[in-house]
């Protein structure tokens, strides 16, 4: 063989490990500077970017391919909703729709127009204003997910209004990326002027490909997937159970974007939605978990890669204007709108914080700008400039939420009054007559747990009360006749509301062990001598439960495994009389 040929075979290799090449580096280094922030006491997300920012074009040295590199942290996205719609059912996104739908349009409109008005000062033209503004109100699906499941938010009243809220950006900017292109020409970009029906029709058309996806998998989907999966369960293969649960996460997020038009990451959201009507989806989750944290690292390791830190020296103020737009502009929109809503304060920080970023549909809304004439590469710069340190304060706003509540409280009165007022859901319906409520059990959370609880109490003729922070929920319970009370039970006045001075048991069903310890300490105050039921999801929850002598603590797993050898000990003691009398 010539020396040619050995040349040219170095350098096929070369090209063909470009993938392993690029894995490693970005999960080799994420790995290291996660460490390193971690150490320094800052979130190890803000070490992935700082990788993606070393292995980037923008900084010497090596290099990883950007175009591998987004296409893996795609992969990502979609695993992740893929997982968030396995435990995010529609009942639960239809319970906050209200507040999810007219929340987002509020706060995307004004996200854009604060973004369109900065960009229009600077002298940019009105379509680079207008894509500047879209790609500014949008949250990272990631980074939301991330954050909520890092503090055990995701099945909370909190976590459901902010995954909604997120669902409808997403199917907004769907819509967008669509309409843009025959817009440009108009705009000041690339491509022609479109005739107003045609751009209604564009936009009837794209909305109703939606809905055709939509409704296939919520009809089909719905009962097509699970026996599908339970088929392949039945085969008794672990590594076949795995490759359909991913198989089927990618297949309908590529067909969705595909076919009709819709974002990877909705599609994947139905999937994981139509999956959970599986008994096997938590097995299904469980599966897909350890792929899904590694993308997810991709993820913002690609992020970091975009970024130019020349743009912090040449354009300092203007990095500190879109940073300002997407912490402050967006967080006081949404912050603003929830409390409008007349939902707690707890529940107006949490969601603000969370969507106090932008991440990966910037990016998409960005290029496309770019393709089309519109926005130019300062603006991109600028977009990534906002998403890197959004991304990576956003941890920190969380970690504020709680101490920012108590300040609030502390020091304002109108802050405090801002959450009731005059709401005629924060008290019992004028119909129910307190005197008789003695005795009664006071249920906080009315989600999948906790209804369950409510009907068996029903059913044995047990008075009961419900607090709870979905008003939807609420609304629903006064309609059946069922008295309840809207807000945060962690407040003394939600549950001197509920009559808690007079109950003789306080049942928490939410998953938030700290609110619970505050619910059940107000509980004591107001009633030294009441009963108090809490549920504690893992084993570490439940010690420190009982460590602070909260009453008593259940645990999902210790109760199913009790119950199941309850059954069995009956089974035995059934076929052996003499056993159970020794």
């Amino acid at each position: 063989m010539s020396s040619l040929s050995l040349i040219e075979g170095k350098r096929n290799l070369h090209h063909d490990i470009t993938l392993i090449t690029t894995i490693s580096a970005a999960l080799g280094l994420a790995l290291l500077l996660g460490f390193v922030a971690v150490r320094l006491r800052l979130p190890a997300l803000v070490g992935y970017l700082v990788a993606g920012v070393l292995i980037g074009p923008a900084t010497p040295g090596f290099v990883a391919d950007i175009e591998l590199s987004q296409q893996l942290a795609e992969i990502g996205v979609i695993l992740l909703m893929f997982g968030v719609g396995l435990h995010f059912s529609m009942a639960d996104l239809m319970s906050v729709r209200r507040i999810a739908i007219v929340g987002a349009l509020a706060q995307i409109a004004v996200a854009t127009a604060l973004g369109a008005s900065v960009a229009g000062y600077w002298g940019w033209s009105l379509g680079a204003s207008v894509v500047f503004g879209l790609s500014l109100s949008v949250a990272s699906t990631v980074v939301l997910l991330r954050g909520l499941e890092a503090r055990g938010l995701l099945d909370s009243i909190n976590g459901r209004i902010a995954v909604g809220w997120l669902v409808v950006e997403d199917i907004v900017m769907v819509l967008a990326l669509v309409v843009l292109p025959p817009l440009a020409g108009w705009l000041g970009g690339n491509g022609g002027d479109v005739a107003e029906g045609d751009l209604l029709a564009t936009v009837l058309s794209t909305l109703g490909k939606v809905a055709i996806f939509v409704a296939l998998m919520l009809v089909v989907g719905r009962r097509l997937f699970p026996w599908f999966l339970w088929k392949i369960a039945r085969t008794g293969s672990r590594e076949l159970f795995s490759l359909c649960v991913i198989a089927t996460a990618m297949g309908i997020a590529f067909s969705a974007a595909e076919v009709f038009g819709v974002s990877f990451a909705l599609g994947a959201f139905f999937a994981g939605s139509v999956l959970r009507e599986s008994s096997l989806s938590h097995r299904a989750a469980d599966e897909s978990l350890p792929l899904r944290d590694a993308f997810a690292v991709l993820f913002f390791v690609s992020v970091g890669m975009l970024f130019d830190p020349r743009m912090l020296v040449e354009e300092p103020l203007r990095v500190l204007a879109v940073l300002a737009i997407i912490v402050l502009g967006k967080t006081l929109a949404a912050f603003a709108l929830v409390l409008l809503f007349r939902y707690p304060l707890n529940t107006a920080l949490t969601v603000s914080a969370s969507l106090a970023q932008i991440g990966e549909f910037s990016f998409i809304l960005a290029g496309l700008g770019a393709s089309l004439g519109l926005l130019s590469v300062e603006g991109q710069n600028l977009i990534l400039a906002g998403a890197l340190f959004s991304i990576a304060i956003n941890p920190l706003l969380f970690n504020a939420v709680e101490p920012l509540q108590r300040w609030i409280r502390s020091r304002s009165r109108l802050a405090r009054a801002m959450e009731r007022p005059a709401d005629p859901l924060a008290e019992l319906p004028e119909t129910v007559d307190a005197r008789t409520l003695t005795g009664h059990a006071l249920l906080v959370g009315y989600g999948r747990v906790g209804s369950r609880i409510g009907r068996q109490l029903e059913e044995y003729g047990i008075s009961l009360v419900v607090a709870e922070q979905n008003r939807e929920i609420v609304e629903q319970l006064r309609r059946s006749g069922i008295p309840a009370v809207s807000g945060d039970a962690a407040e003394p006045e939600v549950l001197i509301q509920a009559h808690v001075a007079r109950a003789r048991i306080l049942v928490v069903a939410i998953p938030d062990v700290i609110r619970a310890r505050k619910m059940v300490e107000i509980a004591r105050m107001l009633k030294p001598d009441i009963e108090t039921v809490v549920r504690a999801h893992s084993d570490e929850e439940a010690a420190l439960l009982r460590k602070d002598k909260v009453g008593n603590v259940l645990m999902g797993e210790h109760e199913l495994a009790m119950s199941m050898t309850r059954r069995v000990l009956e089974r035995f003691w059934e076929d052996e009389p003499g056993e159970r009398t020794a």
